[in-house]
């Protein structure tokens, strides 16, 4: 029997986020074991400049009342909505009012007439992953925005790790991981400290001019040595049709198991707060005690 996932913590303003844990070895070396994702920008929308435009048409086509659908939506099904309408000018009494907006975006999804979903767009930190994992993340390009940390302006004080979820579970894996992970945090310091004091003593190992630039080419000479679980920040930001892509390989029960838990956390943040969007998604249990989500409107 699966206990039910955690569900994200909406803040006062709305934004949802689910955090992620810390850890730490016994010699103070900081890890994670789950995604953290926090919602930090989504869509704001104002029709109320669009009277100029709907009144600009034959009084008798109604189109004016389209700004008094008595009920409101969130604001990126609201956007995406608006967008689909402009495509059939569909703005007179007769059109698909907002209470019907679950109808409209079923016939959208089934269609696969997704542009329409590009208009929303949603901005989320991620923290808790790993470098294996922001490898495959910024493979998804159409659609996407990245930021993420670089190991060549960071020094070696901000450098936490990542515990993969087959390491928690064996006693001796997790051994092995926090021995790992202990001795690469001392190994960059050591390699650090020994291109600081090696420079300093007039050494030319590194050609830095000023003591801004030492820093970077120390830290990029000793980031070498990071592995892959390191941790890895990022910003992403993508519109609400990308995300539906990303949702759908990355959370799917076929998807490896470390970004199959961070897509699932975005597509759970991303339901809390636009459910019309992306209802047509099932959350599955899977064998393992993982989730995973499924949905017949694929490739929208």
């Amino acid at each position: 029997m699966h206990d039910n996932p955690v569900k994200p913590v909406i803040q006062e303003d709305g934004y949802p986020y689910l955090p992620s844990s810390i850890f730490s070895t016994s010699s103070g070396t900081p890890y994670l074991r789950t995604p953290g994702v926090h919602l930090i920008a989504r869509p704001s929308v104002s029709l109320a400049s669009m009277g100029e435009f709907l009144g600009g048409y034959d009084s008798s086509l109604g189109f004016e009342s389209y700004q008094n659908d008595p009920d409101t939506l969130p604001a990126g099904t609201e956007l995406c909505k608006t967008a689909g309408q402009l495509c059939y000018m569909s703005f007179a009494p007769r059109r698909t009012m907002n209470a019907d907006a679950s109808r409209y975006f079923q016939n959208i999804k089934m269609s696969g007439h997704g542009s329409v979903l590009e208009h929303a767009s949603f901005s989320f930190l991620i923290y808790g992953i790993s470098r294996s994992v922001t490898h495959e993340l910024v493979r998804h390009r159409a659609g996407f925005a990245f930021s993420q940390v670089s190991q060549r302006y960071c020094s070696g004080r901000i450098v936490r790790f990542v515990e993969r979820t087959e390491y928690v579970q064996d006693p001796w894996l997790h051994a092995r991981f926090e021995e790992r992970i202990d001795r690469a945090a001392a190994d960059y310091e050591d390699i650090a400290n020994h291109l600081l004091i090696r420079q300093k003593a007039g050494s030319e190992i590194l050609s830095a001019e000023m003591k801004t630039d030492l820093r970077k080419k120390v830290q990029q000479a000793a980031r070498s040595l990071l592995p892959n679980e390191t941790e890895a920040p990022i910003m992403v930001t993508a519109n609400a049709r990308a995300w539906r892509h990303f949702i759908e390989m990355r959370a799917s029960s076929q998807a490896e198991v470390e970004i199959r838990a961070l897509a699932f956390k975005i597509y759970q943040c991303l339901f809390s707060i636009e459910p019309i969007l992306f209802e047509d998604y099932s959350e599955v249990s899977l064998p393992d005690g993982t989730w995973a989500v499924a949905t017949a409107s694929r490739k929208v």
